[in-house]
C-alpha cells in the first residue's frame, strides 16, 4: 500500500518546521520506505504498519498542541510492490525521459 500523509499542528505559530522535522524522525526511524515531499510524505508499507506510524506522529504533534490536522491519501493496490519508486518509473518510461525531482 502506498499512502501520502501530512499532519501538522494548528494554532502554534507560523513556521511548523521544527514540529514537522519530530514527525519526520519517527517516519525515519520505523524503518517504512519513505520520500518527503514539501507537502507531505510517501510511504509503503502493509495497513497495519502504516497506520500505526500515522497514528505516532499525529499523537506526537498533540503531545504539545491542542489541535493537530492529519491528511491520508491510500492507495491499495492487492499485490503490488515497489511503487513509491515503481509508478514514478513507469510515468518515466512513457515520457522517454527522467521527471523533474
Amino acid at each position: 500500500m502506498l499512502a501520502i500523509f501530512s499532519t501538522f499542528p494548528v494554532g502554534k505559530s507560523e513556521s511548523l518546521s521544527k514540529d514537522v522535522a519530530q514527525v519526520i524522525k519517527i517516519i525515519e526511524d520505523s524503518g517504512i520506505e519513505c520520500q518527503t515531499t514539501a507537502m507531505g510524505t510517501l510511504v509503503e508499507g502493509e495497513w497495519d504498519e502504516i497506520m500505526d506510524l500515522i497514528k505516532r506522529c499525529h499523537h506526537k504533534l498533540r503531545e504539545t498542541s491542542t489541535r493537530v490536522y492529519t491528511k491520508i491519501t491510500l492507495d491499495d493496490r492487492e499485490g503490488a510492490t515497489g511503487r513509491l519508486k515503481g509508478k514514478v518509473a513507469s510515468v518515466e518510461k512513457h515520457l522517454g525521459r527522467e521527471i523533474k525531482k
